[in-house]
């Protein structure tokens, strides 16, 4: 199993634009085989800061997910959205279960 994980600081006054631009990525990325979990959400008290969660099955899944025709269309757009910060982690995770 895959996380990706990670931050992207935009220009707030761009946010509604980056938001449509990432409900429509979501959609894309949760038909994917091998996807799990894509998620963009906002901070609550930064508005520019948009965090970015991601679980894959496979690097299989994941190398697959940067072939695909909506990842292309969304990189593009993400120029438009004036990035000030783009940090973004994978993780490979041996196990996972409940918290306790």
């Amino acid at each position: 199993m895959l996380i990706v994980a990670g931050i992207i600081r935009i220009d707030p006054t761009r946010l509604e634009e980056a938001k449509k631009a990432a409900t429509i990525m979501m959609a894309e990325t949760h038909k994917e085989p091998g996807n799990v979990q894509y998620v963009f959400s906002g901070s609550l008290s930064d508005p520019g800061l948009v965090h970015i969660f991601e679980e894959w099955e496979s690097q299989e899944a994941l190398d697959s997910h940067f072939e695909a025709p909506h990842m292309a269309a969304f990189q593009k757009q993400l120029g438009g959205f004036g990035i000030k910060e783009m940090s973004i982690q994978k993780y490979q995770v041996s196990s996972k279960g409940p918290m306790g």
